[in-house]
């Protein structure tokens, strides 16, 4: 089939988002289909490498001031565009898009008058997730009613964890819908010797919005490091709580926090490599209790062992990695509980024995290739079955 993926973001944008839609292509490539992507410029700077095999179509959009397309006005800057590029581009035979619900929603105005299908990658519920960020009950209403607008209309649903599947049917989306998983670019994200370092430090990679709580760290690095002033906290990524977060590591008085801008997996790589620990967390009760932190995936695959705290399906993925080998911890989102698990890894370090072990069980048994082909299966069956029309 001609496929097209609908994205604001892909390669080389930094994100799980993309490096999943970019696995996704490729698998659809080798499956034999013809994938054409729209998505929008990278941000300044970004080295763009696309594969030949794969056309993709960008369009120049708006970025907030941290660089991402995120907000009311750079997702219309997408989507507005997007409705045309759709209707006078040339046509596929189906159609792949990834959230927001804004974008979804326009994939289900422009495939009905196109006559064309659309899967949606429902990553998570964004619905959800707005609850942190306002407390508008009319602009909740109506993203709710927009989302379920994008996952209704869609031939088929994909996504990365059982507890999404489940909060999509208690709002009343009968999609059919996968579980695919997730997992880490292990092209990229894979086990390199660490290096000894005067300078231990713990780090925390990927992006920080409201529902992560990403505070937590900051609070528990602050009660750490009287105890072990020789470590330090890194940061690397952005998100809607930077500046929060930059000003609470100022109050608390820690000047071993280090906060850097989003990098490429490639350099990410040796940072996990040589950190303690990585950090994830996920902020009970925001509404956001089912969603699994997939960042943990990338992390175990350098070798890298996890310190998450929160609720939700990742404390029994961490627990069932411990089986095998040393992969990590889970704790309650409290400080002390956040220190003693910092204590632990500080104690005793993982090493290069073990970080072998674990990066070897990750490549095994989550791959974000076998997961993309996974995404592959489900389009293959669910259009082989009912067609394409």
């Amino acid at each position: 089939m001609r496929i097209t993926i609908v994205s604001r973001i892909y390669d080389p944008e930094p994100s799980a988002a993309s490096f999943m839609l970019s696995a996704i292509a490729a698998a659809l490539v080798r499956a034999g289909h013809e994938v054409t992507v729209l998505t929008s410029s990278p941000p300044r700077g970004a080295l763009i490498s696309d594969d030949p095999d794969i056309r993709v179509r960008r369009a120049s959009v708006i970025r907030d001031r941290g660089g991402y397309v995120r907000g009311y006005i750079p997702y219309l800057s997408f989507d507005i565009p997007l409705a045309f590029r759709m209707l006078f581009g040339p046509r596929a035979d189906l159609y792949v898009v990834e959230p927001p619900p804004t974008t979804g929603a326009v994939v289900r105005v422009i495939t009905t008058l196109l006559g064309r299908p659309y899967v949606y990658d429902a990553a998570d519920v964004w619905s959800d997730a707005a609850r942190m960020t306002t407390s508008s009950s009319i602009v909740l209403s109506l993203l709710r009613w927009v989302e379920k607008f994008a996952m209704q209309g869609a031939k088929a649903a994909v996504t990365i964890s059982q507890g999404v599947v489940d909060r999509v049917r208690e709002l009343g989306v009968v999609t059919p819908t996968t579980v695919v998983g997730f997992g880490a670019d292990t092209s990229v994200f894979h086990y390199e010797p660490t290096s000894t370092s005067d300078s231990p430090y713990f780090v925390y990679a990927g992006s920080f919005s409201e529902w992560h709580g990403a505070e937590i760290f900051i609070m528990a690095f602050a009660a750490f490091s009287e105890r072990h002033p020789h470590y330090s906290l890194l940061f690397v990524g952005n998100g809607s709580e930077k500046e929060r977060l930059k000003e609470l590591a100022q109050t608390a008085g820690v000047t071993a926090i280090e906060f850097r801008d989003p990098i490429p997996g490639a350099e990410l790589v040796p940072i996990l490599a040589n950190a303690t620990a990585s950090l994830a967390s996920l902020k009970p009760s925001a509404g956001y209790d089912y969603a699994f932190t997939s960042k943990v995936y990338s992390s175990m695959a350098v070798g890298c062992p996890v310190v998450f705290t929160g609720p939700g399906p990742t404390i029994p993925f961490i627990a069932e990695a411990e089986l095998s080998q040393r992969s990590g911890v889970a704790v309650a989102y409290n400080v002390s509980a956040v220190v003693g698990a910092l204590e632990t890894f500080a104690a005793a370090p993982l090493d290069d024995k073990g970080r072998r072990r674990l990066s070897e069980w990750a490549s095994k048994n989550h791959s974000i290739r076998a997961a993309a082909e996974r995404v592959v299966d489900a389009i293959s069956a669910t259009f082989t079955a009912g067609g394409t029309q």
